[in-house]
C-alpha cells in the first residue's frame, strides 16, 4: 500500500465521518424545527388570548367605574331629595349588582389573561432552546462542510462539539428541561 491509497482511505474515512455527522444533526434539526413551528403557534395563540383577556378586563373596569360613579350620583341625589326613594332604591340596587358582576368578571379575566402570560413565558422558555439549538446544529453542518474541504480532523471533532450542543438544547425544549443560558438568549433574541 502507497502513501496515496493510505491518504485516500483516510480522506475516506474522515468524509464518512462528515457525511454521518451532517444526516445526523440535520434529521434532528429537521425534527426539532416543526416542534419549535408548534411552540411559535402555541404561542401566538396563548399572547393572542391574553390581550383579548386584558381587553375584556379593561373593559370591566370601565364599567365598573361608571357604575361606581353612577351609584354615587345616585346617593347624592337622594340627599337632595330631588329623586323618589322607591326609584332611588330600586336602581341603586341593580347599580350595585352591576358592580358586583363587573369586580367579579375583572378577576377572573386578570386570572385568565395572567395564565395566558404565564403560559407564552414558558413556551417561550422552549423558543429560546430550539433557537440556540438551530444555531449550535447550523454552526456544526457548516464545520463539518469545512472539516471535509480541508481534510481536518479538528474541524470536524469542532462539529461534533457545536452539534452536540445544538442537540443537548434541542433535547431540553422536547424534554422541558430547565437548560437556558441567559446571555445566549440575550445574544440570539431581541
Amino acid at each position: 500500500m502507497d502513501l496515496d491509497d493510505k491518504d485516500q482511505k483516510s480522506d475516506g474515512s474522515l468524509n464518512n465521518l462528515v457525511a454521518i455527522t451532517v444526516v445526523i444533526i440535520t434529521v434532528f434539526l429537521a425534527i426539532s424545527k416543526v416542534k419549535d413551528d408548534n411552540i411559535v403557534q402555541a404561542m401566538a395563540k396563548a399572547q393572542a388570548v391574553s390581550v383579548d383577556a386584558w381587553n375584556e378586563y379593561q373593559a370591566a373596569r370601565i364599567k365598573l367605574h361608571v357604575d361606581e360613579n353612577a351609584l354615587a350620583t345616585l346617593r347624592l341625589m337622594e340627599t337632595n331629595g330631588g329623586i323618589s326613594k322607591e326609584l332611588a332604591a330600586k336602581q341603586a340596587a341593580a347599580y350595585e349588582a352591576d358592580i358586583a358582576k363587573y369586580e367579579q368578571r375583572s378577576k377572573e379575566t386578570m386570572a385568565k389573561a395572567k395564565e395566558q402570560d404565564a403560559t407564552y413565558d414558558r413556551l417561550n422558555v422552549h423558543d429560546d432552546q430550539f433557537d440556540i439549538s438551530e444555531a449550535f446544529i447550523s454552526i456544526a453542518i457548516a464545520v463539518a462542510a469545512i472539516a471535509a474541504l480541508i481534510q481536518s480532523y479538528p474541524m470536524l471533532y469542532f462539529a461534533w462539539a457545536s452539534g452536540t450542543t445544538g442537540i443537548v438544547f434541542g433535547l431540553a425544549g422536547f424534554l422541558g428541561w430547565g437548560l437556558r443560558p441567559e446571555f445566549l438568549v440575550k445574544l440570539i433574541g431581541t
